[in-house]
């Protein structure tokens, strides 16, 4: 069982680890969007009746495509700044704020905007309007986060502990991508009544 266990563990974390990237990025993303979505229906302020798993399913999506440049930068990053003292970590830490975060950030709303079905032009809207609030909340979670990433992780499971982390992230980027939408629906739900 054990032989198994490390067979499948070198398989997922070596050979096929932009796959185990790719997929736990999707995945995780979703689990985010689930956890969110089960905070709206105890706060009594969700979206739709019962689970939106079509909401998920473009979270999923989301989280797939970004998968593959998460992976590659980590593994640029690695390569142009081997190290792991302290001036070198900074850099890793200041790429990631000021190339990455923007990049991601952008991307998800983009992306998850195109499969609602609303316009590219609506999309940046969407993204300009909000991309403020994520980005001070990424200041506050990403740079301790990315330090211990870092110094003690090693370079095959940065995406995965990464993806961990994300979880808090993705809760919060479903809370922000679909905060106007609750609002404006329980507007007209208290407009009604």
């Amino acid at each position: 069982m054990l032989k198994h266990a490390r067979y499948i563990w070198s398989k997922l974390f070596g050979r096929y680890l932009w796959v185990t990237n790719t997929v736990s990025s999707g995945g995780l993303l979703a689990i985010g969007d689930g956890i969110q979505q089960q905070i709206e229906h105890v706060q009594g302020i969700s979206i739709t009746p019962g689970y939106d798993w079509g909401r998920t399913g473009r979270l999923f999506l989301v989280g797939l495509s970004l998968g593959p440049p998460h992976h590659i930068f980590y593994l640029w990053l690695d390569k142009v700044l081997p190290k792991r003292n302290p001036k070198v970590i900074f850099k890793k830490i200041m790429a990631d704020q000021f190339l990455a975060a923007p990049f991601f950030a952008v991307n998800f709303f983009i992306g998850a905007g195109l499969l609602e079905g609303k316009s590219l032009s609506g999309s940046w809207q969407e993204f300009k309007a909000k991309f403020p609030t994520v980005y001070a909340f990424d200041w506050l979670i990403w740079p301790p986060t990315q330090t211990l990433n870092f110094y003690f992780v090693p370079a095959m499971y940065r995406v995965l502990y990464i993806n961990v982390i994300t979880v808090v992230w993705d809760v919060f980027l479903s809370y922000m991508k679909h905060k106007d939408q609750v609002a404006q629906k329980n507007t007209i739900k208290h407009d009604r009544e």
